[in-house]
């Protein structure tokens, strides 16, 4: 029987980071958590997990070992040429939001090559994709 779990990460600044977030997964706040040095995040609909953001005195140093990665474009299969439009809105809505772009990575198929994610550094420079 699978388990509940959540995610928790490091901040310099975790209320910002939430609002970051948020924003991109279409998270909410969680209801009844109220901590200055801390914010924590839920799915709405009750699919995902809870993301939780603590406040932590040191910065980031160091790659990421582990990410996420945002799935603008669903499931296979795909119309290539619409889910590059997905990613590519995606991707300028973060922008738009304090994130920051460090390459478009592209897929060879037999028509040759396509987008197949964009590479990205939140506010606070933990990595993510956007696919």
């Amino acid at each position: 029987m699978a388990v509940h779990w959540s995610i928790g990460a490091d901040a310099g600044d975790p209320l910002r980071l939430a609002e970051f977030w948020a924003l991109a997964l279409g998270y909410v706040p969680e209801p009844g958590y109220d901590d200055a040095d801390g914010a924590s995040l839920v799915d709405p609909d009750g699919a995902g997990p809870a993301i939780g953001f603590l406040r932590v005195p040191e910065p980031k140093t160091s790659k990421n070992r582990f990410h996420i990665d945002i799935r603008v474009a669903g499931e296979p299969p795909w119309d290539w040429l619409q889910r590059a439009d997905l990613i590519r809105a995606k991707v300028a809505e973060l922008e738009a939001a304090g994130a920051t772009t460090v390459r478009e990575e592209e897929y060879a198929d037999e028509r040759g090559s396509v987008l197949g994610h964009v590479v990205m550094l939140d506010p606070e420079g933990n990595e993510f994709c956007v696919a």
